[in-house]
């Protein structure tokens, strides 16, 4: 009974005292962030909580309408950089701006009330921080993806040609990139040939020759034909140590290389491969 009227006597304090709360919270929310956030919004963002604060004192929904506006502000905050930390003291600071007030009333009833909002605020404050660090894993997650699929391209070499310049480690993540976005262009393209170069991939063992030969054999089931260029004289050499065999699989030593091959297969003639000028001719020239 005692209890129940300590959280209706901090309901009250928090419902009559609103604007002078909120202005508080405010400012003690804005000084950790230097400016760095329009204290407008800063201002909309934690009337909304606030008031949703005081709805979940009387219905359920107002908890889950809380926590929905907390996740929104700790996504919000991951975006824009700012720290974990600060992205709590958001809602810590509420309890800062009530306890100046609770002091100046000095009665029983407005501290045990306070014990009470102190206990919630703390609760929520831990919700913030573990939705800021969701937040910010999927941020990194989607950034990490991103750059995944930028540093795999397939470009478009010639008519019925297209290639892959893979630069770095190739693991069994970016395996499935490579695959993903090969096998697509060779259907959005109708392409027959396609050039792996892995001239800026450090080294080869046996597992990128693994992921390289999947990587043909999906190709191959789309009913195009692969070639392997790149291969520098260390790779080669440790190719040969390691017993690894690439079967049937055409491999050349430049881009260069498996584009003229390329291009014969495909009944294009090159002339002058080792002038400046560069001249074709199709079989029905």
């Amino acid at each position: 009974m005692q209890e129940n009227t300590s959280k209706r006597h901090i309901e009250e304090l928090l419902r009559g005292k609103e604007e002078e709360i909120l202005k508080r919270w405010v400012e003690i929310s804005s000084r950790p962030l230097r400016g760095r956030l329009n204290e407008t919004q800063t201002a909309k963002e934690l009337r909304e909580i606030y008031r949703a604060l005081l709805r979940s004192f009387d219905h359920a929904d107002g908890a889950t309408e809380l926590r929905a506006l907390l996740a929104e502000l700790s996504r919000s905050r991951a975006q824009q950089g700012f720290t974990p930390g600060e992205t709590a003291m958001a809602v810590f600071g509420l309890k800062d701006a009530v306890s100046e007030l609770v002091e100046a009333e000095a009665g029983v009833e407005a501290l045990r009330g306070f014990l009470w909002l102190s206990s919630t605020i703390d609760g929520l404050g831990l919700y913030t921080f573990e939705a800021y660090t969701t937040a910010r894993e999927k941020i990194i997650a989607d950034q990490a993806e991103e750059l995944l699929e930028l540093s795999t391209p397939v470009v478009k070499l010639w008519e019925g040609i297209v290639a892959v310049p893979l630069v770095g480690t190739l693991d069994s993540a970016r395996t499935q990139v490579v695959m993903e976005k090969l096998l697509q262009t060779l259907v959005d393209t109708g392409s027959e040939y396609a050039v792996i170069d892995i001239t800026g991939v450090p080294a080869v063992d046996t597992q990128v020759a693994q992921h390289l030969l999947k990587t043909v054999m999906a190709a191959r089931l789309m009913g195009a034909n692969c070639v392997i260029s790149g291969i520098r004289p260390q790779i080669a050499h440790t190719i040969v140590t390691l017993g690894i065999e690439f079967g049937d699989i055409i491999t050349k030593a430049t881009l260069a290389d498996a584009l003229a091959y390329a291009l014969r297969k495909s009944g294009v003639e090159v002339v002058g491969r080792r002038q400046t000028r560069v001249a074709v001719r199709t079989e029905e020239s």
